[in-house]
């Protein structure tokens, strides 16, 4: 039978001031009917740009060469002509639910947009499929799923939509542009085993894109391994992942936290070294920790947020956010907090900082409780506990460039005599980080992800602090990037003595650089214990969950 969907020497340039840049460079695959086609890389490699392609959804400055044809012949560069193939034939699920869906339309009606478009059918009958799609993507309160705006959903919520959505017009290809990322570990899973339970019900082809090889061997028959825009790797899953053959596919294979052994340093693609930590220097760490002070102690701390009043004002119920929350963390420890979206990690983050303002309890730092700080005292205690967001771009003043915005701080707490000085701090910072002086003056913008999360952790370094908490400041980054962030961090720990909070939903990230980890639920402690124990020997039903749902 002849294959699904044939791409055969697809290239693709855009066009800008500074010239032309080549995302896809003469790629060639093929997808065969009932298959699952995983496509991984980090970011830029050109596998959304492809995608996008296929779709004919590219922007005018894109130059696309090459053949995109499917089984019966029409050729995916017709799609603009033929508009009834796109979604009818091949539907896409975008990586971000929130910016993919219409924010003023209810969610059910732009289920119900595609049906019409696509179909002869009555409104009635219409909404009736909708909410059977809905059923079908295991939403429960299918009434309520209907009505409701996009923003009053969880992130796992929206993106059962977004795949209904896709759905709607019932097509044979379905392409998934990194469905999982922004969801937690436990999310992830019920998504990827709802996209298998479609796939057979639907009898559908996928091409899944992720830069997560873990995900991909729990989805995929074949994969192919891009970079920068070239396709280096092309097999049978089993057979990639038991015998890579090309060098970045083995880097990528290296970089994932390891389920079997605790490492010093994780593999990155320049370096693919497995030095694991003895039991003797396991040992030697517990046993300095242990002598050392408690530099945080959080008693009872509970945030709540007002969800009901009264007509008077009156509050009439909570949310409970953090509540009851209480653990310690030894002077040069790294404590990891771990939990799903909505568990109060950052929240407990951004109360121990002073970013929020708690119900009740009591933070002390050494001697001094942060919460009877005033807002003049907290200026100077800025100095000593810095925290390292997770949206790199989002953190970063787009209109600064990255030298001053980590200069600034400096600028503020009067550090240093001058401002020649402060700029020979920030060279230090930025080569300290792993970039380059001749990055002063270049703004967010022109920074790769990771870049961008070296350049936050030079700001957050700027007051040379004592306490980082890094609040999921791995989380949207490749798994390649991911390592080398991870690294940088126990190499600055152990160069400036930092203590940190860990903050992150992904266990086995949190167990790699954590001494101790707390695990929370519902804005709750489900447990404490040293990170080993916590991976290995889960006591709580919830911790266990989390385990089993990081792809191996």
């Amino acid at each position: 039978m002849p294959a699904h969907l044939v791409v055969k020497d697809l290239s693709i340039d855009f066009e800008n001031t500074l010239g032309v840049t080549k995302a896809v460079d003469a790629i060639s695959f093929t997808l065969e009917k009932g298959e699952t086609l995983g496509i991984v890389g980090e970011s830029g490699s050109g596998k959304s740009v492809t995608a996008l392609a296929i779709l004919n959804l590219l922007t005018t400055t894109a130059k696309v060469s090459g053949v995109i044809e499917m089984s019966r012949g029409e050729e995916a560069a017709q799609l603009e002509q033929k508009p009834i193939l796109r979604g009818k034939e091949v539907a896409m699920i975008f990586q971000e639910p929130m910016t993919a869906l219409n924010p003023v339309l209810r969610c059910g009606d732009q289920i119900l947009e595609v049906i019409v478009q696509h179909r002869t059918i009555s409104k009635e009958d219409a909404i009736k499929e909708v909410k059977e799609l809905l059923q079908q993507v295991q939403l429960t309160d299918v009434d309520r799923m209907y009505k409701a705006y996009p923003h009053e959903l969880s992130g796992g919520q929206k993106q059962r939509i977004v795949i209904a959505i896709a759905l709607a017009a019932k097509p044979s290809i379905l392409l998934a542009d990194e469905p999982t990322t922004a969801l937690d570990v436990t999310i992830q899973k019920e998504i990827l085993t709802l996209l298998n339970q479609l796939k057979a019900s639907y009898q559908l082809s996928i091409i899944f894109i992720s830069h997560d090889l873990g995900v991909i061997k729990q989805m995929a028959d074949r994969v192919a391994v891009m970079q920068q825009g070239k396709m280096v790797e092309l097999g049978e899953i089993q057979q990639v992942f038991a015998n890579p053959k090309h060098a970045y596919t083995k880097g990528l294979l290296a970089c994932r936290p390891s389920q079997n052994m605790q490492l010093e340093k994780l593999p990155t693609l320049d370096t693919i070294d497995f030095t694991a930590i003895n039991n003797k220097e396991v040992a030697k760490r517990k046993n300095y920790l242990a002598i050392q002070p408690i530099l945080l102690k959080v008693e009872n701390i509970s945030k709540w947020y007002s969800a009901k009043k009264n007509f008077f004002g009156q509050v009439k119920s909570y949310v409970k956010a953090v509540n009851n929350v209480s653990f310690d963390v030894r002077k040069g420890e790294t404590f990891g907090l771990v939990g799903e979206s909505g568990c109060g990690k950052s929240t407990l983050g951004r109360t121990i900082i002073g970013l929020e303002k708690a119900t009740q309890g009591n933070i002390w730092y050494n001697q001094t409780n942060l919460l009877q700080l005033s807002a003049k005292e907290w200026t100077t205690w800025r100095k000593r506990l810095q925290i390292i967001f997770q949206d790199p771009y989002s953190s970063l003043n787009p209109t600064q460039p990255i030298g001053y915005a980590i200069q600034e701080p400096m600028t503020i707490h009067g550090l240093w005599n001058n401002e020649r000085t402060r700029k020979e701090k920030t060279v230090h910072l930025l080569e300290l980080v792993g970039l380059e002086a001749a990055h002063f003056l270049r703004f967010p913008h022109e920074f790769s992800g990771g870049q961008r999360q070296r350049v936050c952790i030079a700001r957050a370094l700027a007051l040379e602090p004592e306490f980082l908490i890094c609040d999921e400041c791995v989380s949207a980054l490749d798994v390649s990037v991911q390592a080398q962030i991870l690294n940088l961090l126990i190499d600055l720990r152990t160069q400036f003595d930092l203590t940190y909070i860990f903050i992150s939903h992904d266990l086995s990230v949190v167990r790699f650089i954590s001494d101790r980890i707390m695990v929370m639920k519902d804005g709750e402690v489900v447990e404490i214990g040293v990170a080993e124990d916590i991976y290995e020997r889960p006591q709580s039903l919830y911790t266990k969950q989390l385990v089993e749902a990081i792809p191996a």
